[in-house]
């Protein structure tokens, strides 16, 4: 079964690309993800506030593009990217 995911590119104040992500992040669904990822060149500040779940599938994508990434998360959701490593290879914040 597929997990519900949204994912809506946009621009934050600054100009930069922005992609809000809402929903769980799986392996049902997390090429959705990569494809979005992929189409968005350069910088992106990545919004997971709307994100509930995220599994070592959503992880995956976001290691392949960590380098590129600013990454805006909840509580729930921070100790997984903290726990990871992947807030290690985060992009600084603007």
């Amino acid at each position: 079964m597929t997990t519900p995911l949204t994912l809506t590119p946009g621009r934050s104040a600054d100009g930069a690309a922005r992609l809000a992500v809402t929903g769980e992040i799986d392996l049902s669904n997390s090429h959705l993800l990569a494809t979005a990822l992929e189409d968005l060149p350069g910088p992106l500040l990545l919004d997971l506030t709307g994100v509930t779940y995220l599994d070592s599938a959503g992880l995956s994508v976001l290691f392949g593009h960590a380098e590129r990434l600013e990454v805006l998360a909840t509580s729930l959701i921070a100790p997984v990217l903290s726990v990871s490593g992947l807030t290690d290879l985060l992009s600084e914040p603007r």
